[in-house]
């Protein structure tokens, strides 16, 4: 080569952090592209959290008490909070189904031969069903308002209470990536990531108030993450009835902190688990 004579140079690839985010938002928008193109898998995930508002705000309505109040507007109010975070947690068998059938399909070991972060893959997934969670929490939040429920603490307070909501989706979803990573077939990913939610949601704040529960089923509702950021979001959205009893537990009496610091936990270790597992199933 001549000297002074201009050199070719391509551009230079991002490291580090950068090119994770950069692979991360990558792999999130062909998700997004693909769940836009199957629109049923956006109308089904919203059937049942609408099903959930109708039925426990005209069924159980008027026959729970909260607070001391059997009034059928104030355990409807009670109720969103925990449909709300009901919505978001379930939203990790879809995560973990998703995850396992591009594992099934080979769609891992093709992304794996490309020159992208590793962590990238699963960071998008989860981005992605982030995005179509939150889309599903705005359609759930006007049926809510259809039947009746309102907030009371102002807006700002009520966009924290849908960040918790959203976080705790997030934090699950990467359950949901681990499971999906650990089965062989998208229909045990399915069931996998449902089997273990039904106790959780079950047993807390969610539906009815904790202190008539057996003394270990309040202790685990109480101390429960997802009990945290209903209790949070409850808070926030001004929906907890006059007279209503606050249990003694830490995360009941500082829900908004329980939820913050539940939901970080529950990220960085199932990151860290999911994305060594997927070092591990595509070696």
């Amino acid at each position: 080569m001549l000297d002074g004579a201009p050199t070719a140079t391509g551009p230079r690839p991002y490291g580090g952090v950068g090119q994770s985010v950069r692979d991360s938002l990558v792999v999130a928008k062909r998700n997004l592209i693909r769940m836009a193109r199957i629109p049923e898998m956006v109308i089904f995930g919203l059937i049942q959290p609408i099903m959930f508002v109708v039925l426990f705000s005209y069924v159980f309505g008027g026959s729970i008490a909260v607070g001391g109040s059997t009034d059928p507007s104030t355990y409807r109010e009670f109720l969103m909070a925990g449909i709300f975070a009901q919505t978001v947690t379930f939203a990790t068998a879809g995560a973990g189904a998703g995850i396992a059938d591009d594992m099934h399909k080979g769609l891992i070991d093709r992304f794996r031969s490309l020159p992208m972060a590793r962590g990238a893959v699963l960071t998008g997934r989860t981005l992605a069903d982030l995005v179509q969670t939150a889309l599903t929490l705005v359609v759930l939040a006007i049926v809510a308002v259809i039947v009746g429920w309102r907030t009371h603490a102002g807006i700002p307070k009520a966009v924290a209470g849908f960040a918790l909501l959203l976080l705790l989706g997030y934090a699950f979803s990467w359950i949901g990536a681990l499971i999906g990573l650990s089965v062989r077939t998208p229909e045990a990913a399915t069931s996998g990531g449902l089997i273990w939610l039904f106790p959780l949601t079950f047993i807390s704040n969610a539906f009815v108030p904790s202190d008539n529960m057996p003394m270990v089923l309040r202790n685990i509702a109480e101390w429960n993450p997802f009990s945290a950021t209903v209790q949070a979001a409850r808070r926030l959205f001004g929906n907890l009835p006059d007279g209503y009893p606050v249990p003694a537990a830490w995360p009941m009496q500082h829900p908004v902190w329980a939820s913050l610091i539940w939901s970080v936990v529950i990220i960085v270790v199932f990151r860290t688990l999911s994305v060594r597992k997927y070092r591990s199933a595509t070696a």
